[in-house]
């Protein structure tokens, strides 16, 4: 052989070896994923809904005396975005979807729904973080807090969620990952209940299960070794409060007077009346006008008796310091809320209407946290939260005083009130609701605003203004529906307007000059088309008697009522 085979041959080897280096690194690469660890070792872990959350925690979880304890940061990230410190009354203020609780800084009495209880933990503060009981809390979040002292592991589960077990045929080993060559994470004797912890976020091949063991391991196990699975807990599906679409007709009458006779009368196309039942009392300490009397009962009873839900108004008849009075004081609101309560429950009412304009824009987030206290009060008895806002955009009292977003989250239904895009105080005359504004403002709630389209509900006018110029001045007066055609001359040609998809008419008379952007039939299926077209939830009108016949069989005809 010659030098240069041999040199040839050494060559060859040395790449060869490389090349099994680098194929036996790439094996060892792709199968460390089975054998690295995510447990967290020195400290309690957190198992949330069959997920180890304890990476994502701010701060440690801790037990003493026996309890479980959560800060407050854990909680408003894994169970309510909402929780806060109330600075006033030295206390936290956390819900779930039908419980509100307050927890003082000191004693071990809490309130939940208004109602006294009596509890082992107190609320710790400790380097300017609050911890709470949080074992102590289960039937407020609506779950179940257990401890395994053994491996220190802390498990939480929602009840409103599946709870599946099954038991193993025979000793398994419990795998990191799903394939044989994960590590082993746990072993388990035959008989033993497992359960399943299956997760859309945690894809699972066939032939294996993902499973908690009774220690708190998380991990997987061949499907065929375990037997029947039994679902003991089924996920609770949160159910309508009301066959949708909403199709709601505001039913305003004065404070000063009773309640109509509706008795023998129907409305085609409504699902849902707004009463004016309620409104605060002026710097009344969060005390409620309740104006029902007999012919208010009557109407309750006309409303059930022809298939009606009723939401009454709740206003606050535009009274900016009585409203901030209220909003600055959780014991105010509390005050409200248990009027609210109570009055569903004595009048046999099926929801609220929370009618609260010209606030301050400094309010917006007590607002928003009185709603959030309201909303669990509310489910737990079975009542729809609807919430009356305006056009996202405009003056600070009239438009800028809610937030949205927030609002949205935690209401039935957001009403937006689509109207007065110039109203009768304004110094121009113009259109009432011209559908390009509607729509315009429509896509502002769904997308800046973030407002679900399965929430938001299109509050249409059933009204319109004669507008009048004399002398250099404006006036304006409102017109209903039913009477538009009675009040413009009969010579008078109406005119399409294309964007504002409403007709117009303009016409001189005894020396002044009329306008009118007319709101009939025609503009009105209009704005009810935007419904379908962005998937709303429904409708809303203000207010009854100035509709007409024709304008109900629209609805229904367009709402499937």
């Amino acid at each position: 052989m010659t030098e240069n085979n041999k040199q040839g041959n050494k060559i060859m080897i040395k790449i060869i070896v490389v090349a099994i280096f680098l194929a036996l690194v790439i094996l060892v690469l792709m199968k460390a994923k089975n054998y690295l660890k995510d447990d967290v070792n020195g400290k309690t872990n957190l198992i949330i809904n069959n997920s180890n959350v304890t990476t994502s925690l701010k701060r440690d979880v801790f037990i003493e005396g026996g309890i479980i304890y959560l800060s407050k940061a854990d909680i408003e990230n894994f169970f309510d975005p909402y929780i806060f410190y109330d600075e006033q009354y030295h206390q936290i203020i956390t819900s779930s979807s039908t419980k509100l609780a307050t927890i003082p800084m000191e004693g071990t009495k809490i309130q939940v729904n208004s109602s006294n209880k009596k509890v082992k933990g107190v609320l710790l503060q400790k380097d300017d973080t609050y911890y709470i009981p949080f074992s102590e809390l289960e039937d407020v979040y609506q779950v179940k807090v257990s401890y395994i002292k053994e491996n220190d592991v802390v498990v939480i589960d929602s009840l409103d969620r599946n709870y599946t077990v099954a038991t193993t045929k025979k000793n398994v080993s419990v795998k990191y990952r799903p394939t044989n060559f994960s590590r082993t994470v746990e072993k388990v004797n035959g008989g033993e209940t497992l359960i399943i912890a299956n997760r859309s976020d945690y894809p699972v091949p066939d032939g294996w299960t993902r499973v908690r063991t009774q220690n708190g391991t998380l991990g997987y196990v061949k499907t065929n070794s375990m037997g029947e699975m039994n679902q003991l807990r089924q996920a609770i599906q949160k159910e309508k409060k009301i066959k949708e679409p909403v199709s709601l007709m505001w039913d305003y009458y004065s404070t000063y007077v009773y309640a109509p006779n509706r008795t023998g009368t129907t409305m085609k196309g409504i699902n849902v009346v707004s009463p004016s039942f309620f409104a605060l009392e002026k710097l009344g300490k969060g005390n409620v006008k309740a104006n029902i009397e007999e012919q208010g009962k009557a109407y309750i009873t006309w409303a059930h008796q022809n298939g009606y839900q009723i939401w009454p108004i709740l206003s606050n008849d535009s009274m900016i310091q009585t409203t901030s009075e209220i909003m600055h004081d959780y014991k105010l609101r509390e005050k409200l809320i248990n009027e609210i309560v109570n009055n569903i429950v004595q009048y046999h009412l099926d929801g609220i209407n929370i009618d609260f304009e010209n606030m301050y824009e400094a309010d917006k987030k007590l607002f928003s946290q009185f709603l959030i206290e309201l909303a669990p009060r509310l489910n737990e008895i079975g009542a729809v939260l609807s919430v009356d806002v305006t056009a996202p955009d405009g003056s600070d009292t009239w438009s800028m005083c809610y937030d949205r977003n927030t609002i949205g989250k935690v209401v039935d239904y957001m009403i937006f009130m689509g109207y007065d895009q110039y109203g009768g105080t304004s110094p121009q005359e113009g259109t009432t609701a011209g559908c390009d504004w509607v729509e315009a403002n429509i896509n502002k709630f769904l997308g800046q605003e973030g407002v679900s389209s399965e929430k938001l509900v299109l509050g249409i006018p059933l009204y319109t203004r004669l507008w009048k110029e004399q002398n250099g001045k404006i006036s304006s007066d409102t017109v209903d529906v039913k009477d538009v055609n009675s009040v413009i001359p009969s010579s008078v040609k109406k005119q399409w307007n294309e964007n504002l998809k409403q007709n117009y008419v303009e016409y001189t008379q005894n020396g002044a000059t009329y306008k009118m952007w007319i709101e009939d039939e025609k503009s009105i299926e209009e704005k009810l088309n935007l419904i379908e077209k962005y998937k709303l939830v429904g409708a809303a009108y203000w207010e009854k008697d100035r509709e007409n016949n024709q304008i109900l069989e629209l609805i229904a005809n367009k709402l499937g009522i």
